[in-house]
């Protein structure tokens, strides 16, 4: 069970990131004025959308918990990195964002560390 609250972390932490990327991509720019800030973001975090990232990121947390129950967190700790694998490979379908070998290998190199680092040896 430790593993389906380490999954659900996971998977609502990138849920929330790529969702609030979406969102606030819309938006546009965060305009210059103190004032207009404020009134951006405020009109940003009624987004019904954005709202539902944030939600995902306290249920996130809530699951992080749970597994904290479970697991060591040295052991548990390192595969949260899989939410920057995953949030990488859905940003370049789903924004067209860059793909270049130096993230690839960086990831290679994040996956390889999740590996190493929950053996047992």
């Amino acid at each position: 069970m430790g593993y389906i609250y380490i999954f659900l972390t996971i998977i609502f932490t990138v849920y929330g990131q790529l969702v609030i990327k979406w969102r606030m991509g819309l938006k546009g720019s965060l305009p210059d004025g103190f004032t207009s800030k404020i009134l951006f973001i405020l009109q940003a975090y009624t987004d019904i959308w954005i709202i539902s990232g944030f939600g995902a990121g306290f249920l996130a947390s809530m699951a992080w918990a749970a597994a904290m129950t479970k697991f060591e967190l040295s052991f548990a700790y390192p595969f949260m990195s899989l939410s920057f694998v995953m949030v990488f490979l859905l940003s370049i379908f789903l924004f067209q964002e860059s793909f270049t070998w130096a993230k690839l290998i960086g990831l290679i190199f994040i996956i390889g560390g999740i590996i190493i680092s929950v053996q047992k040896f």
